[in-house]
């Protein structure tokens, strides 16, 4: 399984962006998707995560009502729609893939990783 994560750049606080995560397999509604980022001088940390069929989705508390995750699971892709940016939100962020029916929110859970997308929020 290969993830392709896209979108990243710099915006200014208050802006919105969103970010996609292509997947290329064949049984990607078997696959539970996350976004993690990582921050200049911190540890890789979760930020969201949805389920096989899209039903079910949880967040970090840094980023719930801003946040949405969503999948398309006709076109193998996962996005993260980020609204009401903040300078804090400047990460390098990844999508994450796992066969389980609920990812989890530790980043050690999951199997597939794709390479990283920058995003950079201005003041």
């Amino acid at each position: 399984v290969q993830l392709q994560a896209s979108g990243g750049g710099l915006v200014q606080a208050g802006d919105s962006l969103r970010l996609s995560c292509a997947a290329s397999t064949p049984t990607f509604n078997r696959l539970a998707m996350g976004w993690f980022r990582r921050a200049p001088g911190k540890a890789r940390e979760f930020v969201a995560v949805i389920n096989w069929t899209g039903s079910s989705t949880y967040y970090a508390d840094s980023v719930k009502g801003r946040f949405t995750i969503s999948r398309d699971n006709a076109k193998n892709m996962a996005y993260l729609q980020m609204n009401s940016l903040k300078q804090e939100d400047t990460a390098v962020y990844y999508c994450a893939g796992d066969p389980s029916p609920m990812g989890s929110t530790v980043d050690v859970g999951w199997d597939y990783w794709g390479q990283g997308t920058q995003v950079t929020v201005s003041s």
